[in-house]
């Protein structure tokens, strides 16, 4: 993929991708270093391309989406993410802590060997000689906000998109150890930030009684503790072994000069603070801090990932301010994988929805980190073959990647090991015995290949996988049509492909006859699916599961071309020319919609009523007509609120700036997007500006 325009779509459609599934769905599919990889290379082609920056860029947010059946809770100020730093295997200058000398010192220039770079050049002449740091462990949990008035608490929310998260006071209320009422005399009104997370023990523990009870064992605590706070029901949180540890404050009357004394400060209020936090005089001590700390890793009740340092001096702190989705004061540091070796059983393919299949190790258990391992990743043909040779029967080294997800990362050289047979990828799907095909878009990227079953209604994996997003809440939002009840329709053959759901009115007898499923639930179910056929162009296209197609650009096409029928005659030029939808996106398009089986699915469901409703267009607003850029930070909106803002009042929110450009919305740390809209000449206005002319008070 040489158009690096299309690198850049590419990674924000992967990038948004993984973020729902590591904050929405607890279900990440890559590791942090690899999430970090791509990031910092969407970053540098940003950098190098900063008019074609796309709206919905990972680099310009927090986190992810929310729960919609829980409250929303909005943070009074932002909770933000840290920048990352690792432990280098293989460093190139500095040793395994390049990063963190990097953060405060900047990489060594040989031309310039007196240049100040990383804080130092932020702070100038006022640096001191050794900056005080505090280091804490890096908990790997579930980022909560709580709040307390009067010293009790009240609300706790989780992080969401940093502006916006979900209300989940009724779980959090049972963990034993976060406080219920403060001892001291605290403010009138705090808020406290911290992570929740599993005791270790206790997590296998209750995996032991799922066990016995003949239910599935919970994968790993990062994603349990996720999910359990997140369940409308309370009693599930009441039963798990949670626990609460605060890092930082939100809002805080006269909060402590230094971030030391706060720590000091919650532990008498009653908050647990982890023992390992240490104060430094300087980066070679909290080097050692963070050395002290993966040192004892492996004897935690709880899981880590990392070091988190922090400028001590709150002072100091404001002085150095903020990027755009970090504070520049903090760096989150991340150790290496703990790794075991065990013995490789077998391999198992799994098949996904859109019919990729995927190589699944079956190991001898291992604990990694604290927890049983069985399953690992073995991510694709070129890893399981190329990279890592492995034959039956194989010891294999494994690691929890980013202390998520279990993968094999190496095979053990031992006697008779090459007179085994190697893996091999089946030629026939392992689900429906369908021919598979393999697709490589880059030849200069073996990694990148795909290996696929194109029996897309046939196949039981897909059929049931397509089911169930067709009928997901972003999509048709079919009240009721959840995993158990699709796998019943399959298995009776009621429905093999999203038209089908249509039909089942005809055949109601069928459907009443499943089991726990009455005359009510069926009347439901049938109100629900009649009702999806009202869903506008971009749900219906989101729904469809078209390739490299996500809510941003499900609705750019529908903006621009208004009608599914116009969607199918567009060839690749016309859909390239769809605002921030690049060349390779507009090929994946095209070749879906040129499937037959696809075409005639989009008739089908044409002809059982569904509208694939075109976007309305706003008459008489505010902003109809105008065309704007965001760029920063803006006080007290995210930038999502803010684009919603300007589409329901009729504007139109670009990802670049133009001569077209109306208004550039500026932010802190305003980049080159203001830099290009000075140049141009385009009218620049703060985010009271922008809400002045939403309510139809300014320009």
């Amino acid at each position: 993929m040489s158009d690096p325009i299309a690198r850049m779509a590419w990674l924000v459609h992967e990038l948004n991708r993984h973020n729902r599934l590591y904050h929405e769905a607890n279900a990440p599919e890559i590791t942090d270093l690899a999430y970090d990889a791509l990031f910092r290379e969407l970053q540098a082609l940003e950098a190098a391309h900063p008019h074609d920056v796309i709206a919905e860029s990972p680099t310009r947010s927090v986190g992810a989406g929310v729960v919609p059946e829980l409250k929303p809770f909005v943070h009074e100020r932002p909770m933000l993410s840290l920048q990352n730093g690792y432990h280098k295997a293989e460093p190139a200058w500095g040793g395994p802590w390049e990063d963190l000398i990097e953060w405060e010192r900047g990489k060594p220039d040989p031309e310039k060997p007196g240049r100040l770079g990383g804080l130092r050049r932020h702070l100038g002449g006022e640096a001191p000689e050794r900056i005080t740091y505090m280091v804490e462990p890096k908990l790997d949990g579930l980022a909560i906000e709580l709040v307390y008035e009067n010293g009790a608490f009240v609300a706790g929310g989780t992080r969401g998109d940093g502006t916006v998260g979900e209300d989940v006071t009724h779980n959090l209320r049972t963990i034993q150890n976060l406080p219920k009422r403060l001892a001291g005399a605290p403010p009138g009104r705090i808020t406290v930030r911290g992570e929740v997370l599993f005791d270790l023990a206790g997590f296998e523990r209750m995996n032991a009684e799922r066990e016995a009870r003949g239910e599935r064992r919970f994968e790993n605590p990062r994603n349990s503790a996720a999910g359990t706070i997140r369940q409308l029901d309370s009693s599930q949180a009441k039963d798990r072994p949670l626990q609460f540890f605060a890092h930082s404050a939100g809002e805080l009357p006269d909060p402590p000069s230094h971030h030391s004394e706060l720590l000091a400060q919650f532990r008498a209020w009653g908050f647990t603070v982890s023992p390992l936090c240490q104060r430094c005089e300087g980066l070679d001590a909290a080097i050692q801090a963070v050395r002290d700390i993966e040192a004892a890793r492996s004897n935690l009740a709880y899981e880590i990932d990392g070091a988190v340092v922090k400028v001590d001096d709150v002072a100091m702190q404001e002085q150095l301010g903020f990027v755009t989705r970090s504070p520049r004061w903090a760096l989150a540091f991340k150790y290496l994988p703990a790794q075991v070796q065990t013995r490789l059983a077998s391999v198992l393919f799994s098949v996904g929805r859109t019919g990729q299949v995927t190589p699944v190790a079956q190991l001898e258990p291992a604990r990694v980190g604290g927890v049983t391992v069985r399953n690992a990743s073995l991510h694709n043909e070129h890893q399981m073959v190329r990279i890592l040779g492995l034959r039956v029967g194989d010891r294999v080294v494994i690691q929890r990647a980013g202390d998520v997800i279990p993968e094999v990362v190496a095979g053990v050289d031992e006697p008779g090991r090459l007179d085994r047979p190697l893996f091999a990828y089946p030629a026939v799907c392992p689900e429906c015995q369908h021919p598979l095909v393999r697709a490589l878009s880059d030849e200069s990227r073996p990694e990148m290949v795909q290996i696929r079953c194109p029996n897309t209604f046939g196949c039981p994996a897909q059929v049931g996988g397509g089911l169930r997003h067709f009928a997901s809440r972003l999509a048709m939002d079919i009240e009721g049509l959840g995993e158990k009840l699709v796998d019943q329709l399959v298995a009776a053959k009621l429905a093999r492909k999203p038209s089908d759901l249509y039909a089942l009115a005809a055949r109601r007898a069928e459907l009443v006859a499943l089991d726990r499923f009455g005359e009510t639930s069926a009347q439901n179910l049938l109100n629900a699916i009649e009702g999806s056929k009202q869903r506008p162009l971009e749900r219906c296209l989101l729904a469809l599961g078209v390739p490299m197609v996500g809510e941003s650009t499900a609705k750019e096409l529908a903006r621009h071309f208004r009608s599914i029928d116009a969607i199918l005659a567009a060839d690749i030029p016309a859909l390239d020319a769809v605002p921030n939808i690049a060349l390779t996106t507009a090929t994946a398009i095209r070749g879906f919609f040129d499937d037959s089986e696809n075409r005639a699915e989009v008739a089908a469901l044409q002809a059982a009523g569904v509208r694939f409703v075109p976007p309305s267009v706003p008459t008489g607003g505010a902003l109809t007509g105008k065309t704007f850029v965001l760029t920063g930070t803006l006080p007290t909106l995210g930038r999502d609120q803010m684009k919603q803002k300007i589409e329901v009042a009729g504007g139109k929110v670009s990802g670049s700036v133009s001569k077209k450009t109306d208004f550039v919305v500026a932010g802190a740390e305003a980049g080159s997007k203001l830099d290009k809209a000075v140049e141009l000449g385009v009218p620049v206005i703060d985010e009271a500006g922008m809400l002045a002319m939403i309510e139809g008070e300014g320009a």
